[in-house]
């Protein structure tokens, strides 16, 4: 028969990967605003962010729960611990979903500054990121988490690249500095969101392995 501290192990992992879920969902949906210039489902994911922070504070009180009454060891502590971090990283990659598309409303408001290319692609390589930070968490994979940590470099280069690109833009012509600027900020919103799944990836490594990698060069011991 399974014990009642594994039943709510159970619950808190189930918690977990549902706000994990929600919060995909979320990036997924303001990305596709921006792309689609669809100022409604901007609207949706600035509603639906509630619902994660719902989720964070009921995660958040099993974990205390569970430290303060269970006093769990070894493993289960790790994880515990860790599931506390991970939600905080999910709640600020859920806000920053929501100010990717409090950008998008406005953007959406004016004719479109460019063809949107690197922000996709940049998009694209951060929601990976993040479902891999979640599926390595999921199935205890730490070469899972290392591969996500790994790309952390490509999605800087790219902030980097469509920053330039956008001051480009704004010396051009005073005229584009508004819309630059929402561009800007959505660029840097979704490295932010890539660095919060580099924190997911890191804690992985932690529950699986018991290594801190976090502030240290990003290897893994067979």
């Amino acid at each position: 028969m399974e014990r009642p501290f594994d039943q709510q192990l159970g619950a808190l992992r189930k918690n977990l990967i549902q706000m994990a879920s929600t919060v995909e969902m979320a990036i997924a949906n303001a990305v596709k605003s921006l792309i689609e210039r669809n100022s409604e489902l901007a609207y949706v994911v600035v509603q639906n962010d509630e619902q994660v922070d719902a989720l964070e504070l009921e995660i958040d009180k099993q974990c205390i729960d569970l430290l303060a009454l269970r006093q769990p060891l070894a493993n289960d502590l790790r994880f515990i611990t860790s599931a506390i971090k991970i939600i905080n990283n999910l709640e600020r990659m859920g806000d920053l979903a929501v100010n990717i598309a409090e950008r998008v409303i406005p953007l959406n408001q004016e004719p479109q500054l460019k063809p949107l290319i690197d922000i996709p692609r940049m998009a694209t390589i951060t929601q990976t990121m993040v479902k891999d930070s979640i599926d390595a968490f999921v199935n205890r994979d730490a070469e899972r988490a290392r591969s996500v940590y790994e790309r952390d470099s490509t999605v800087d280069a790219l902030n980097d690249q469509i920053f330039r690109e956008l001051l480009t833009y704004m010396m051009e012509d005073p005229v584009n500095i508004t819309r630059a600027v929402h561009l800007i900020l959505i660029s840097r919103h979704l490295e932010r969101i890539a660095d919060h799944s580099t924190n997911i990836a890191e804690e992985v490594v932690y529950i699986v392995k018991a290594k801190v990698v976090k502030h240290r060069s990003h290897s893994i011991d067979k």
